[in-house]
């Protein structure tokens, strides 16, 4: 029988110097089995923190000051390392939101679900194997043997996080947290997963606290609803009472705010018939290299694309994880070499051998990566990144920091984001906003 998580008024402090001094202020909710919460609110709201604290995975300057963390009779708040690492993974799992940061780059992915395995059961080495594959197909990796013997940078971002479900589902724990684990992934994949994930929850009874911004997902699968701001709990029950009847203003907000599937209407007068990007013919293959006994595998991640963008247009480019979508990106802005193709911009072709040494070519295509944390250098401050480009352009220091402040405004930063690191920012740094507490500071100053 599975046990009842139990957080009682928890209240997590952040390092000293902060206007506001708490991450998690006040918290309480339960997680019984067989029951999914799920816990929303803006980015930086606390969500996250919170997950990390129940199983002592709260990063350096933030400290649990007050409260209580059970899981059923035993105590997690304070507990050594030791008794952490024997319930990680067997009695609390949890999906991270970044794969890419927490799926060991050194590592094979089967082998790193094997580890998981391995450290908490006695199955022999054929039959670990044998449940790897299992694990990969249930979260609809088919080509399992090809993933389990990949490594992260492989894969796409969907079927990383994938591999990252497979691993925590691996022992099927007593309670699950899973820290939106449907982010990256495409609309048939992530109705796949919420299945796999509810087909277990039911068949064991485990407890799934559920932290998302997605409040389709949080219809389909939750029992009750923890709304939060700034780090409290602003309201909590029911789903149908959360949803239909919600009594906090800023769920009301939040409600409100979620995207319709209807476009909005445009004016036709306001388009351009005028072309801006032409591509042809775009083809690119991977080979992964065999052993000794392993053949080489060949495989098309893009095959014969073809579309064009005329100026003042937005073109949607759409498909399951793993279709190709993102090596399209990449090759157009000449991080990937084609095959073959054309990309043809203002009648120059952006494929051709060392088109992108044209310093004006750099400025005309951008990209905004999918994962932060993998794009951001890591070592570098806010001002350092955003400045290094408009520097190699031409631009004076002076000139490229008072353009960040006004890139930063843009996106609703505070200028104080200048100083700070990326891994000091929320999930969100890629898509910022203002902090949840609606005041005029930036996220990275004290929600996270």
């Amino acid at each position: 029988m599975s046990a009842e998580l139990h957080i009682e008024n928890i209240q997590i402090a952040l390092p000293r110097g902060a206007d506001r001094p708490f991450a998690v202020d006040g918290v309480s909710l339960q997680v019984k089995p067989g029951e999914v919460v799920c816990v929303v609110g803006e980015s930086g709201s606390g969500k996250s923190t919170l997950a990390h604290a129940i199983l002592g995975l709260l990063p350096r300057g933030l400290s649990v000051t007050q409260g209580e963390i059970r899981l059923g009779e035993q105590s997690l708040k304070g507990q050594p390392l030791k008794t952490l690492r024997k319930i990680r993974g067997k009695r609390i799992s949890m999906i991270f939101q970044e794969p890419l940061s927490a799926l060991n780059p050194l590592m094979r992915c089967g082998d790193q679900i094997v580890e998981t395995l391995r450290e908490h059961t006695a199955d022999t080495a054929e039959s670990m194997q044998d449940r790897v594959g299992e694990l990969l197909v249930s979260v609809g990796l088919s080509d399992h043997k090809r993933v389990a013997g990949s490594y992260p940078f492989q894969l796409s971002g969907g079927q990383r996080q994938r591999v990252m479900i497979a691993m925590a589902l691996a022992l099927e724990p007593e309670i699950l947290i899973a820290d939106e684990p449907t982010t990256a992934l495409d609309v048939t994949t992530q109705a796949q997963i919420l299945r796999v994930l509810v087909e277990i929850q039911q068949r064991k009874g485990l407890g799934v606290l559920f932290i998302t911004h997605d409040f389709g997902v949080v219809s389909e699968i939750a029992d009750r609803v923890v709304v939060m701001k700034a780090g409290c709990v602003v309201e909590q029950g029911p789903v149908d009472d959360v949803l239909n009847r919600p009594q906090a203003e800023y769920t009301k907000a939040l409600l409100a705010a979620v995207p319709s599937s209807v476009p909005p209407e445009r004016d036709a007068g306001s388009e351009t018939v005028n072309t801006l990007l032409t591509v042809q013919g775009l083809h690119k293959s991977y080979v992964k290299r065999g052993g000794m006994f392993r053949p080489s595998q060949t495989f098309n991640a893009v095959k014969g694309v073809d579309f064009t963008i005329r100026h003042g247009e937005t073109v949607g480019l759409v498909g399951e994880s793993g279709s190709g979508k993102t090596t399209i990106g990449r090759i157009l802005t000449g991080l990937i070499r084609p095959d073959s193709g054309q990309a043809m911009v203002g009648g120059q072709d952006v494929l051709a051998d060392g088109a992108f040494n044209d310093m004006g070519l750099r400025r005309r295509i951008q990209m905004i990566f999918q994962d932060p944390y993998s794009s951001l250098n890591p070592r570098h401050r806010v001002s350092t990144i955003l400045t290094a480009g408009m520097i190699a352009q031409g631009s004076t220091r002076s000139e490229a920091l008072q353009r960040a402040r006004e890139l930063l405004d843009i996106v609703r930063l505070d200028a104080s984001a200048l100083d700070r690191f990326p891994h000091e920012f929320s999930g969100a740094t890629s898509t910022p906003g203002l902090c949840a507490c609606d005041c005029t500071k930036s996220r990275a100053d004290y929600c996270r």
